[in-house]
C-alpha cells in the first residue's frame, strides 16, 4: 500500500540534495542592437519570466544575467520605440546572444528569406508594427495608416473612413487581408475597409510599382494587413487590451490568445467596439455612433518538414451611424444647409442611438493556404480564399419605412492561386503565380427601389512573373510583369421610362509591367528608383451608378462609355542616416494617368422625393499627379529625439486645364519624443507633443464643387506611455490627448465638411495587459 506520509518525508530528506546537485551557475549573456544600423541600444530592458530576474543594457548594448539554473525560459527584450522580442529556447550552459531591435520600424527595405538568400527590395515600404497598433486600438484601419507620410484619409464623419496613398483610394489602392485582396463594395468613398486591424502583426504600406504579385486594381500602392505566424511555444500567451474615448464615450475590448501545439498551433482574436455621438468643438454630431463586434481565427499546421498548411478566418461586422444633418429634405434647405454653422437636426443630448441613416456591414474571409518546400531553394503555394461580404444602407424614409434598407448588395467571391519561386544561383530570384477569381455581386431585393449599381457576374484570371537579382551587396534589380483578364456580365435597369432590363457584358484585357533598382551609395545610404506601367478597369459603379448614394447624401451617375485607366508611375527614394543618429528619407513621384476616372460634382441640385441632394457624374480626362514626402528624425540624446514629416502633392486635369479635384491637401507633421527607460517599477515611460498643421487645398477653383476648400488647421495631440512588470504579467498603460487645442476645422476629404465641423477634442485611455 501507498504510505503518502513515508514518501513526503522522503521527498523532504532528499530536496536539498537535489537542489545542491542542481547546475545554478550559468551566466546568460548577450546584447541589443539596432536592426537597421548595428549600433549598440542600451536602456533596453531584459526580463526572464519564470525567474522573474530583469536588467537593463549598458551603453554598449550589453546585458548579463548570473546564477541562471538550467531550464526552459521566457525571455522579453524591449526598448521604448521598438517592438518587443519574446524569446523562448532551453538553457542548459552558460548562453550568448544578440537580440536585434526594429528601432526604426518606418522604413524597411531589406527582408530575410528562406536559406542563405538576402534580398533587398526597390520599393518604398513603410509599416507600423505591432507596438503602434496596440496603441491606437482605438482607432480603425484607415486612421491608423495616416501617421505615414504620404498617407491621409478619405472621410465622411468621424467613423467611415479609407486610406489615400499618393492621391489615390478606392478601386485604384489593393488592400490584402492576409494575402487577400479585399473583395467587397470598395468603391464608395462612404465604404471603410471591413478589416480589424487588431488581427494584424503588422500593416505594410508599399508607396511604388512592385504590387504585381496581387490580384486587384492597384495603380501602384498596396496595403499589406498582415499577422504573423505563430510564434513556436508550448505555453499559452496573449494579449487583453481596453480602451476608452472621452468624444463619443467610446469602449473598446480585444482578447488576443495563441497556442503551438505540436500537432496544431491555434490564435484566435477577438474584438468589440461601441460608441456615440462625436463632438465638434461646440456641438453634438448628432447619429454618428458606432460598433463593431470581429473575430478572427488562424490555425497552422506543419505536417513534416518540407510541408504545412494554415487556415484563416474572419469576421468582420459593423454598425455605422452617418450624420443626420447632412440628409435634407428639400432644395432651399439644402442650400442652407451647405452655408450653417451648425448643421441641422442637432440636439444638445447625447446617445449611442443609431439611427437611419446607417449602415450595416459584414464581412466573412475564410483563406486555407499550403506551402511545399520542395528544397532549400524552392517552394510551391497553394491558396484557396472565399469572402461573403453583406451592405444594407438605410436612409430616413416616409411611413415608417426607415427600417427597410434604402441600399442591399450581398457579395460572394471565390480566389484561387498557385505560385512557384526559385532562389537560383548567382543571387537570382524568380517567382511566378496563377490566379482565378470570381465575383457574384446581387442587390437584395428587399429595398424596394432602383439599384444604385446593377447585378453583375465577374470572372478574372491573371498570371505574373517576377525577376530579381542582386549584385554583392550593393546593387539589385527587379523585373515584373503581368497580364489579366476580365469578363463581366451586368444586368442593369434603365434610367428612363419605361423601365427596360439592359444587358451588357464586356471583357477587359490588362498588361502591367514594372522595374526598379536600388543602389547602396555608401554606409547607411540607399537610393531607389521604380517605372511601373498599370492599367485599370472602369468599376462597376463609375461604369453604371444610377441613384441616391445615401451613404454620401449624394446623387451619382455613371458612364457606360469610359475607357479602362492607363497610368505610368515613376517614384525615386532615398533613405538613410548620419553616423546613427540623423535618419532621413525621402520620396518623389510623377504619375501620368490617362482615362483618369473621377467623380466631377455638378453644377445641380436635384430634388427626390427622398429629398434634395447635389449631383455627382463619373467623368474622365487625362491626370498628372506629382509629389514627395520627406521624413526625418534627429536623436539629440538616446532619451530625446524630433521627428518632422512633409507631404506635397499636386494634381492636374490636363484635357481640361483644371486643378484635379478630391486631393489631400499637403500637411506638415513634427513630434517630440522624451523616453524614461525606468522610474522605480514602471519601464519604457515616454512622453511625446506632436503638432499637425494642414494647408488649405489652394489647387481647386470655387467653380469645381458646392462649397470652397476649408481654410488651413492646425491640431495638437500629447501622449504617454508606460510599462510595469507583474511577475509574469506585463501591463502597459497610454494616455493620448487628440486636438488638445479643441480646434474648430473642417478637412478637404471629409465629405461631412459640407454640413459640420470635424471631430473636436478626445481623451483616449488605453490597457494592454499581456500574458
Amino acid at each position: 500500500m501507498f504510505n503518502k506520509k513515508k514518501y513526503f518525508w522522503l521527498t523532504l530528506l532528499l530536496l536539498p540534495l537535489s537542489i545542491f546537485g542542481q547546475n545554478c551557475d550559468i551566466k546568460l549573456t548577450g546584447f541589443v542592437q539596432d536592426l537597421s544600423t548595428g549600433k549598440a541600444i542600451s536602456y533596453a530592458n531584459i526580463y526572464i519570466k519564470e525567474s522573474q530576474k530583469g536588467a537593463v543594457t549598458d551603453s554598449n548594448g550589453f546585458f548579463q544575467f548570473e546564477s541562471i539554473c538550467k531550464g526552459k525560459f521566457h525571455i522579453s527584450v524591449s526598448h521604448i520605440g521598438c517592438e518587443i522580442q519574446n524569446l523562448y529556447f532551453n538553457v542548459s550552459k552558460d548562453t550568448s546572444m544578440t537580440v536585434l531591435l526594429d528601432h526604426n520600424s518606418q522604413s524597411v527595405n531589406e527582408v530575410v528569406v528562406k536559406g542563405k538568400v538576402t534580398k533587398t527590395a526597390t520599393q518604398e515600404i513603410q509599416l507600423i508594427n505591432a507596438e503602434t497598433i496596440s496603441q491606437n486600438s482605438d482607432k480603425g484601419l484607415a486612421n491608423m495608416l495616416e501617421n505615414i507620410s504620404g498617407v491621409s484619409v478619405i472621410k465622411n464623419g468621424s467613423g467611415i473612413a479609407k486610406p489615400v496613398v499618393h492621391g489615390l483610394y478606392g478601386n485604384r489602392l489593393t488592400i490584402l487581408n492576409n494575402g487577400i485582396a479585399q473583395s467587397g463594395q470598395q468603391w464608395g468613398v462612404d465604404h471603410s475597409p471591413e478589416i480589424d486591424p487588431l488581427v494584424a502583426n503588422r500593416i505594410t504600406v508599399v508607396k511604388g510599382v512592385g504590387a504585381l504579385e496581387y490580384q486587384g486594381s492597384s495603380l501602384g500602392s498596396v496595403i499589406l494587413v498582415e499577422p504573423k505566424k505563430i510564434k513556436n511555444d508550448p505555453h499559452l500567451h496573449g494579449e487583453a487590451r481596453y480602451s476608452f474615448e472621452s468624444n463619443g464615450l467610446g469602449n473598446g475590448v480585444n482578447l488576443d490568445l495563441q497556442q503551438y501545439g505540436k500537432f496544431l498551433a491555434w490564435r484566435i482574436v477577438g474584438t468589440f467596439k461601441k460608441s456615440g455621438d462625436r463632438r465638434t468643438s461646440y456641438y453634438y454630431l448628432n447619429n454618428t455612433g458606432s460598433q463593431e463586434a470581429n473575430i478572427a481565427l488562424q490555425l497552422e499546421q506543419k505536417w513534416n518538414g518540407r510541408w504545412s498548411s494554415d487556415l484563416y478566418f474572419s469576421s468582420f461586422n459593423a454598425a455605422l451611424g452617418v450624420l443626420r444633418g447632412s440628409h435634407i429634405g428639400n432644395l432651399t434647405d439644402l442650400e442652407e444647409a451647405l452655408e450653417r454653422d451648425v448643421p441641422f437636426y442637432t440636439e444638445n443630448d447625447f446617445s449611442y442611438e443609431i439611427a437611419s441613416p446607417s449602415q450595416q456591414v459584414h464581412h466573412q474571409l475564410l483563406k486555407l493556404h499550403s506551402l511545399y518546400n520542395i528544397n532549400e531553394y524552392q517552394k510551391l503555394d497553394f491558396t484557396y480564399a472565399g469572402q461573403y461580404n453583406l451592405r444594407k444602407e438605410f436612409d430616413v424614409r416616409r411611413n415608417g419605412r426607415s427600417d427597410i434598407p434604402a441600399l442591399g448588395l450581398s457579395q460572394f467571391s471565390h480566389f484561387i492561386e498557385t505560385k512557384y519561386q526559385n532562389y537560383l544561383a548567382k543571387n537570382w530570384d524568380f517567382k511566378a503565380g496563377l490566379q482565378l477569381k470570381l465575383i457574384d455581386n446581387t442587390n437584395l431585393p428587399e429595398t424596394g427601389i432602383l439599384p444604385l449599381i446593377p447585378d453583375y457576374f465577374s470572372t478574372e484570371a491573371g498570371l505574373f512573373t517576377l525577376l530579381t537579382k542582386r549584385f554583392k551587396k550593393t546593387t539589385t534589380l527587379s523585373f515584373g510583369a503581368r497580364y489579366d483578364f476580365e469578363n463581366r456580365k451586368v444586368l442593369t435597369i434603365s434610367a428612363s421610362i419605361p423601365r427596360e432590363i439592359i444587358r451588357y457584358e464586356n471583357n477587359f484585357h490588362n498588361i502591367n509591367a514594372m522595374a526598379g533598382v536600388t543602389q547602396v551609395l555608401f554606409k547607411n545610404w540607399k537610393i531607389a528608383y521604380n517605372l511601373g506601367f498599370a492599367s485599370r478597369n472602369p468599376a462597376i459603379n463609375e461604369l453604371y451608378s444610377n441613384g441616391l448614394h445615401q451613404g454620401v447624401s449624394g446623387i451619382e451617375e455613371g458612364d457606360p462609355n469610359l475607357k479602362t485607366e492607363l497610368s505610368l508611375k515613376n517614384t525615386l527614394s532615398i533613405n538613410g542616416n548620419v553616423k546613427g543618429k540623423w535618419f532621413m528619407e525621402g520620396l518623389v513621384y510623377f504619375q501620368q494617368v490617362n482615362n483618369y476616372i473621377y467623380l466631377n460634382p455638378q453644377d445641380e441640385i436635384r430634388l427626390t422625393i427622398r429629398g434634395a441632394f447635389p449631383v455627382f457624374k463619373y467623368e474622365q480626362t487625362n491626370a498628372r499627379l506629382i509629389g514627395f514626402d520627406l521624413a526625418s528624425t534627429y536623436q539629440f540624446t538616446e532619451r530625446f529625439n524630433i521627428m518632422a514629416k512633409y507631404s506635397f502633392l499636386k494634381g492636374q486635369d490636363q484635357s481640361n486645364d483644371l486643378p484635379l479635384i478630391y486631393m489631400p491637401s499637403n500637411n506638415l507633421s513634427a513630434e517630440a519624443n522624451y523616453q524614461i527607460p525606468k522610474l522605480g517599477k514602471f519601464q519604457k515611460n515616454a512622453f511625446s507633443v506632436n503638432g499637425k498643421y494642414v494647408f488649405k487645398q489652394n489647387n481647386l477653383l470655387a467653380s469645381q464643387d458646392f462649397v470652397a476648400a476649408p481654410d488651413a488647421y492646425f491640431l495638437l495631440d500629447l501622449k504617454f506611455s508606460t510599462e510595469i512588470q507583474l511577475k509574469k504579467l506585463r501591463l502597459k498603460l497610454h494616455l493620448r490627448g487628440e486636438n488638445v487645442l479643441n480646434t474648430s476645422y473642417r478637412d478637404y476629404l471629409n465629405r461631412q465638411r459640407y454640413f459640420a465641423d470635424d471631430q473636436g477634442f478626445n481623451i483616449i485611455f488605453g490597457i494592454n495587459l499581456s500574458f
